[in-house]
């Protein structure tokens, strides 16, 4: 699967401090661990960007593709923001954050043409945001029929069905299932990605995330799902996105399908596992003790 690199984000302190002062040094390490830990691209997520757009996200891009030989995917809602750092980038960059609402498609869209760059869309528009795998297939199509009218083919478009934190929406996730099922033939050549860490987040214990966001990995892998921006400094993480660790695959695909497990005969973190495929596919409530029960 194609990972993106999720460290480099306005809502550190370090990162959001770093770029006011124009600090390169904590940027740069992170951009190269995240590099030497197997990021195919780099987000750099700044936001709406709205004090010195221009000059702020160059010196940040700049910044970055100093030190590190992968593309970027920029992050952000401003469009200055968003044209003056594809006037930088030195490889092909994504652009991420559009939208199906109207703002979104006069301002970001055509800059995916105009710099001939893929675009990610997120599912929600002015109506709202789609939270059913129909709905999600419809809102799919609709934007492609946009996209290639202004000459954005299929394969150059990511699409981001947006999930929202288990512990806020636990059945979302077999909704968002049932779409990647669907997804090849409703959008062809097109790509699927996923904020991954956005499912752990708001509440979800610190110490808990990683291992809802490895399982969760594990289930969209199967699944078909082409990428995600999520922490590729999680170790186990990207082992298991190498298929280093295909008993732990292997068992989440069980505990998925509903197979009867011995749990006597589990490690603990083989339990751990299969609690969590309990979570995410439904079967426990959620909370924050999960692992615990």
């Amino acid at each position: 699967m194609i990972f993106i690199g999720e460290s480099i984000h306005v809502v550190s302190k370090v990162i959001n401090s770093a770029i006011q002062e124009r600090n390169a040094v904590p940027i740069r390490k992170l951009a190269q661990l995240q590099e030497k830990a197997g990021a195919d691209y780099l987000d750099l997520n700044v936001g709406p960007l709205s004090k010195n757009p221009v000059d702020t996200i160059q010196w940040l891009v700049n910044c970055v593709q100093e030190v590190v030989d992968i593309p970027l995917s920029i992050d952000t809602t401003n469009p200055l923001a968003m044209e003056a750092a594809l006037e930088v980038c030195e490889k092909p960059a994504l652009i991420n954050s559009a939208n199906g609402s109207e703002f979104s498609k006069e301002t970001i869209f055509p800059l995916a043409q105009k710099y001939s760059s893929d675009l990610i869309i997120l599912t929600f528009s002015d109506e709202g945001m789609p939270t059913d795998a129909d709905e999600r297939a419809s809102f799919v199509v609709d934007i492609l029929e946009y996209a290639n009218g202004m000459g954005i083919p299929n394969e150059k478009i990511w699409i981001d069905s947006v999930l929202m934190p288990v512990c806020v929406n636990q059945d979302q996730i077999l909704q968002y299932i049932e779409f990647l099922k669907m997804f090849d033939d409703i959008a062809p050549g097109a790509k699927s990605i996923t904020g991954l860490s956005n499912a752990s987040s708001c509440g979800t214990p610190p110490n808990l995330r990683a291992m809802l966001n490895r399982t969760l990995f594990s289930i969209l892998n199967r699944h078909g799902h082409t990428a995600l921006i999520g922490d590729v400094l999680d170790q186990d993480l990207m082992r298991l996105n190498r298929g280093e660790l295909p008993e732990i695959e292997e068992l989440i695909q069980r505990a998925e399908d509903g197979n009867q497990i011995d749990y006597e005969a589990l490690s603990e973190i083989e339990r751990a596992y299969v609690k969590t495929v309990d979570i995410l596919t439904g079967r426990k409530m959620y909370s924050h003790s999960w692992l615990d029960q």
